[in-house]
């Protein structure tokens, strides 16, 4: 497919209006943006990402905010790919973060990007990536990502972001199990945040103590900072513990690893997400398709027999057979 190769140079160049409409285009999943995404790939591997999750009320969008200004004051390009819940109505992103980030949409060095889950679960959207190459190539020294905040689930950031910092807050009455259930393990940095309320005191302990208790494949311990984002306290202890984790992991043996295993995961879901859109594509096999469907409801065939057959019919659809 033919690209417009101005648009390249724009990206590159790190032109916002040309960055914002190619967004759109990823987010609607048009035909022609994976030719812009092949052509940047090549231009990427430069920035620094780093992933925001925790419960909703954490105080996400501020900190995001902060840092943002922190990373700003250093001279950093910083993009801000903020994942909203997605209108009933539109199907677009509830923009309440983008409200919470407006003295940030006025820095000409900040870049912010509200997107819709769209029903995709683990707190981001299946274009997050993509989102982010974008940013990548167009030359942005750091993307913060912050996660919707739908809980224990939320764990799909470690997959994409180079530091994982998960917010937790007193009082929330949860903690311990927020942290049992996964997303304990994804955290490179636990954030305290309104951490002048009471109870702050035992959620640090308790992390202290789970920490104790476990050990990284790379070695690393989490550390644990406390904040209070709105009043701006934390946040350079905040970037400098971040700062500790990016020194760490770019030494690490195990850093190749962990970025070939998040490779393995994106291509198996683009694969997965390539041949579905071939199977419901019209043609002979969205039919067949549909007959197995049919022969299952009358039990003339079993599942497993029928998934068979949809990859066979997939593999002869490309030429692999």
């Amino acid at each position: 497919m033919q690209i417009d190769k101005g648009v390249i140079e724009r990206i590159l160049a790190g032109d916002f209006r040309t960055i914002a409409r190619l967004l759109s285009l990823v987010e609607n999943r048009t035909p022609e943006t994976a030719a812009y995404l092949r052509e940047l790939f090549c231009h990427t591997g430069r920035c620094f990402t780093i992933g925001i999750t925790g419960a909703p009320g954490a105080g996400k969008s501020t900190l995001v905010d902060r840092l943002a200004e922190a990373y700003r004051g250093e001279g950093k390009k910083v993009g801000i790919i903020a994942v909203d819940p997605t209108s009933p109505f539109t199907g677009g992103a509830i923009l309440g973060d983008r409200i919470r980030m407006q003295s940030r949409s006025l820095d000409g060095g900040t870049f912010i990007r509200s997107m819709a889950t769209r029903g995709h679960i683990g707190g981001l959207t299946s274009t997050t990536a993509d989102a982010l190459t974008i940013l990548d190539a167009a030359g942005f020294d750091v993307v913060l990502i912050e996660t919707v905040g739908v809980g224990q689930g939320e764990v799909e950031v470690s997959k994409i972001a180079d530091a994982v910092t998960v917010l937790l807050v007193p009082g929330m009455g949860d903690d311990v199990q927020l942290m049992k259930a996964g997303i304990m393990e994804i955290a490179d940095l636990f954030l305290i945040n309104k951490s002048d309320h009471a109870g702050a005191d035992r959620i640090e302990s308790e992390l202290k103590a789970l920490l104790s208790m476990s050990t990284r494949p790379d070695g690393w311990t989490p550390g644990i900072v406390r904040t209070v984002a709105s009043a701006g306290t934390g946040i350079n202890e905040c970037v400098e513990a971040i700062n500790s984790y990016r020194t760490f992991s770019e030494n690490s043996p195990l850093r190749r690893d962990r970025r070939i295993d998040a490779q393995k995961d994106r291509l198996l879901e683009l694969a997965c997400r390539q041949a579905r859109e071939n199977l419901l594509k019209d043609g002979p096999n969205a039919a067949r398709l549909h007959e197995l469907a049919v022969m299952l409801v009358d039990r003339k065939t079993d599942p497993f027999t029928a998934a068979e057959e949809i990859i066979r019919l997939q593999c002869s659809s490309v030429h692999c057979e």
